[in-house]
């Protein structure tokens, strides 16, 4: 039996574990601002959700109840400025990190296929590219990609590392291309909620995609904007021929929510005060650690939008690293999410407000 895990790159974050210990050691303690995770209460209204429908001794249905294809449906539409949204162009999943590591394998992709993605990208595309046993490719400007053999194509708007957004222009062209061309592509729109100096689009707007869903599907999660990553709340959106193949798969695979999640997903998806209220602990705390950071002697490119300021003084990201764990500071190391980020950090501003507080203090001291 061959390991199936040899054909992976070394799981990042175990290379930043003498770090932490580092940072934990601290007198005041570590201020963790490397994985990006959600800090603060789930609200009020989907805690009760979950509970009210915590007796569900049944098995869920991979598609999802009728109540939450309408909530899926109403807020692609509200929100995204899609149209014609039916039942057949959505489908839950379990967390948006699953479907990208297991989307080319259950698209039937392999050896010979290759998989596209940002040089400087979530380090998932590329797992999810080996675990099928396609050839991983990243790109700059994905209309220069050759399309032979190319099977699937990653957007990723607002960028995880470096925040950067594509304009709707730049999309339409890159579905342009890829429809012209007959590739799959795929956008990860897990940040679309978080813009900060400019607005994010989907790819599911009619100015991007001109109307059509046809070879595009958007890639949503609650986890950010709901504070429901311990949920594993997502869900995919577009093309019903594409989401079809998926839902067949992904029910012989029992690739399901969980019914009290499925629940607390329509609560979510229902209610705007809480994301404007989380949006604006978030807006403070990047304030408050930008400011820091550069009177500290960084600079930050991108990070228009999502939970991350991508940030350098132009030297090794390791040796940033380290002078940061000194300072009981952790933050990602650049090289996490490619070659390119091996001069930055990625700093999460996703903390509490006292150990935001307490980072600007060590930083300005």
């Amino acid at each position: 039996m061959s390991a199936v895990s040899s054909r992976l790159p070394v799981f990042p974050w175990d290379r930043l574990a003498p770090y932490k210990a580092k940072a934990a050691a601290h007198p005041d303690g570590i201020v963790d601002l490397s994985v990006g995770t959600p800090v603060d209460p789930v609200p009020a209204l989907i805690r009760r959700a979950l509970t009210d429908a915590a007796d569900s001794p049944g098995y869920p249905t991979v598609w999802g109840t009728p109540e939450l294809r309408d909530a899926l449906t109403g807020w692609v539409e509200r929100r995204l400025g899609a149209r014609d949204v039916t039942h057949a162009h959505v489908l839950p999943i379990v967390g948006s990190k699953e479907l990208v590591a297991w989307l080319p394998t259950q698209l039937g992709l392999g050896a010979g296929d290759k998989v596209a993605y940002p040089r400087l990208a979530y380090p998932t595309y590329e797992v999810g590219a080996r675990l099928a046993g396609a050839e991983p490719v990243v790109y700059d400007e994905p209309t220069e990609l050759d399309p032979t053999g190319l099977k699937l194509l990653w957007l990723n708007s607002p960028s995880n590392p470096t925040g950067r957004v594509l304009t709707a222009d730049e999309m339409r062209r890159t579905v342009a291309w890829a429809r012209e061309h007959g590739v799959l592509l795929f956008s990860d729109e897990c940040y679309l909620e978080l813009g900060w100096e400019a607005e994010p689009v989907s790819v599911l707007h009619p100015d991007v995609c001109g109307g059509s869903y046809e070879g595009i599907v958007a890639v949503h999660s609650l986890s950010k904007r709901s504070n429901l990553a311990g949920y594993r709340a997502a869900f995919l959106a577009g093309d019903p021929a594409v989401l079809g193949e998926l839902l067949q798969v992904r029910k012989h695979s029992g690739m399901m929510v969980s019914a009290p999640v499925q629940a607390a997903t329509v609560a979510a998806l229902g209610d705007t005060a809480h994301v404007t209220e989380q949006r604006a602990r978030y807006a403070r705390r990047r304030e408050s650690l930008r400011a820091a950071f550069e009177a500290a002697g960084f600079r930050i490119e991108h990070s228009e939008a999502s939970l991350y300021l991508w940030a350098t003084r132009d030297e090794p990201c390791w040796d940033t690293v380290a002078a940061l764990a000194e300072r009981g500071i952790l933050v990602a190391p650049g090289v996490f999410y490619g070659e390119a980020g091996e001069q930055f950090v990625r700093i999460a501003f996703t903390a509490t407000d006292e150990r935001v507080e307490a980072a600007v203090r060590r930083l300005t001291a």
